[in-house]
């Protein structure tokens, strides 16, 4: 059943408070997709913390227009779905590009920085490690040096034990 024109509008201002709030986008072509792999999808993004939202390319345009970006919609294949972080840069390339792997979704776009960037650099984005576990790995590489200076300062207690024992 086709949406009324007051549904489209509800949308349309969905859409356009997202794209404003968000730190990035990402665009995928959600065709052919299976709703248990879309039920898992959405589960995903609500977990991460991304907003996901399916709606048509013209109401995209517009809304990313209204919201101060120069995107056309139609530049990229398939139907569209369309992710928002807020908190998260990365994190809706990262949940939509884990995706690929196990369903028939695909990248195609998205806006980083403000500007509109291509299937590829979407595809790198979603290799990178999420936020938290860079974060983890350079706390880890800062108290690296410090707890093997400490393993040492063990070590030397152990041996003054065992030689006085």
């Amino acid at each position: 059943m086709p949406k009324t024109r007051q549904q489209k509008a509800g949308t349309k201002e969905r859409l356009v408070k997202e794209f404003k709030g968000a730190k990035s986008v990402v665009f995928a072509d959600y065709q052919g997709m299976t709703v248990p792999k879309a039920d898992e999808l959405r589960k995903k993004t609500r977990e991460a913390k991304v907003s996901y939202i399916v709606a048509k390319k013209s109401l995209i345009s517009l809304a990313a227009k209204e919201a101060g970006f120069e995107l056309n919609a139609k530049q990229f294949p398939g139907m569209l779905g369309v992710a928002f972080g807020t908190e998260d840069e990365v994190a809706p390339a990262k949940v939509l590009g884990d995706m690929t792997k196990t369903s028939t979704i695909k990248l195609v776009g998205g806006i980083f920085e403000g500007l509109v960037v291509g299937a590829d650099k979407v595809n790198a984005l979603s290799k990178l490690p999420s936020k938290k576990e860079l974060l983890g790995q350079v706390v880890g590489t800062m108290y690296a040096p410090v707890s093997a200076f400490v393993r040492v300062l063990n070590a030397v207690r152990e041996s003054k034990e065992k030689a006085t024992a």
